[in-house]
Formats: structure tokens, C-alpha cells, sequence
């Protein structure tokens, strides 16, 4: 896929120039390594996950959210870092989800592992579609991903400011089973999805352009950003159709 019409990705940390470098590169970027080192981010994450998924300790779990989210910012703008900063990215963000899936499981006993099955099988499914080239992100695919993703990120934020005020959305409540409740949450998982056709498509074009090596760690984390949110979203939507029971 030598054209990629790169406008822009729905993920916030693979922007259009994110690949360009003005240094000297001995080593290039290559998919093989990027998925070497996304499999490493993910053995990290799930590991730490797996130390922290039986119990809860509301310190931790907010030093990891606002760790994580610092070493996320340092990782966008300094992206020659990447090698360091991406798997503490993962260990972090992997004990803040051990501590919120352990939270959703205590509420609806299974869940964790169907929303990991979903997660995995939607990655799965779509890295083939996109590699078979039955879903091709065009130009205008892209500019309505970005559209989208930008529509949610406004609604995270109203949701994040009311919270202030002891209150929040009633489509983001995980107890809200109403039809509009389920329909958002169908719907952020689907662009959640989606995105990470975006993410497939930038990672292959900076192999492609030559970048350097250090970003097949960037790439990785683009695309773990991605996975994040997307088993979030599915376990909100999970702990709502439950909850009609």
C-alpha cells in the first residue's frame, strides 16, 4: 500500500509528522519490529495487570493514572525516548487496568475476560481485513475517524468537568442499560475499533518512509493507546448490557 493518503489518524499520538526526523538514521523502522515491540508493551501491560488485578488501592491506581498520562505526554513530544518511556507506559497503564478490571469484575464476575477476548479477536480481525485490503483508509475514512474520535474526546471531557460538580452523563453511567446508553457505547467501541485501522495503515507507512528505529517503540504505542481505550469502552458496555439482568 504505497499511497496512504496520510491526512491525519483519529489517534492523538500519531499526528502527520509524527514518522519525520531531521537526524542521520543507521536503522530504519520495520513492521516486523513494530510488532515485536507491541507484543513486548503488551506482555508488560497485561503482566502488571495480572499483579494488581486482585486487589485496590485508590493511591496506586491514581499515581499510575497520573503517571501514566505524564510519561504519555513526554513520549509524544519526545519521541526519541520511546524506547524507555513506552514500556513504563505499559507497566503503569497495566496496574491502573488490573485495578479497574478487578473493580468491574467484582460488579459482573467474567467480564474481564470477555471484554480481553473481545479486545483481541476486534484486533485480530481487523489487522486481516486491513492487510486483505477489504477495508482501505481513505482520505475521507480517515477525516470522518478523526471527526468522530474528536466528538467523543469532547464528551470525555463534559463528562471529566461534571464529575467536579458530583455529577456526570447519564450515557457514560455503567449502570445505565437504557437504549441511548447502549447505542453510545456500541458506537465509541466501533470508532474505537476503526482507529486502530488507522493505526495499521501509519505504522506501515513509516516503514515505508524510512523512520527511524526508535519509532517502531512509537508505533507500539500508538497502537496500545488504542487498545486501551477500545477494552475500556468494551468493558463500560459489557458492565451495561449486565446490569439489565
Amino acid at each position: 500500500m504505497a499511497n496512504h493518503l496520510s491526512f491525519r489518524s483519529g489517534n492523538p499520538v500519531l499526528t502527520k509528522n509524527a514518522f519525520t526526523s531531521s537526524s542521520d538514521i543507521s536503522e530504519t523502522m520495520t513492521i516486523n519490529g513494530t510488532v515485536n515491540k507491541t507484543a513486548i508493551s503488551l506482555l508488560l501491560l497485561v503482566g502488571t495487570g495480572y499483579l494488581t488485578f486482585n486487589t485496590i488501592n485508590p493511591g496506586l491506581l491514581i499515581a499510575c493514572g497520573i503517571g501514566g498520562f505524564i510519561i504519555a505526554i513526554v513520549t509524544v513530544f519526545k519521541k526519541e525516548w520511546s524506547p524507555i518511556t513506552v514500556p513504563l507506559y505499559a507497566i503503569l497503564e497495566g496496574a491502573l487496568l488490573g485495578g479497574v478490571s478487578f473493580m468491574y469484575n467484582s460488579l459482573y464476575d467474567g467480564i474481564v475476560t470477555d471484554a480481553i477476548f473481545l479486545t483481541v479477536g476486534i484486533l485480530l480481525s481487523l489487522l486481516v481485513a486491513y492487510r486483505s485490503g477489504y477495508i482501505k483508509p481513505t482520505e475521507n475514512f480517515k477525516l470522518g475517524i478523526f471527526a468522530a474520535t474528536g466528538g467523543i474526546a469532547l464528551v470525555y471531557l463534559i463528562n471529566f468537568v461534571m464529575g467536579f460538580f458530583g455529577s456526570s452523563m447519564g450515557v457514560m453511567q455503567i449502570d445505565n442499560a437504557s437504549p441511548m446508553s447502549i447505542g453510545f457505547s456500541v458506537v465509541v467501541v466501533i470508532i474505537a475499533a476503526l482507529n486502530l485501522v488507522l493505526d495499521f495503515d501509519f505504522i506501515e507507512e513509516g516503514a515505508e518512509k524510512g523512520a527511524p528505529k526508535y519509532m517502531e517503540w512509537y508505533g507500539a504505542f500508538g497502537l496500545l493507546v488504542t487498545l486501551i481505550w477500545l477494552y475500556l469502552e468494551i468493558l463500560r458496555l459489557l458492565a451495561k448490557l449486565n446490569s439489565r439482568k
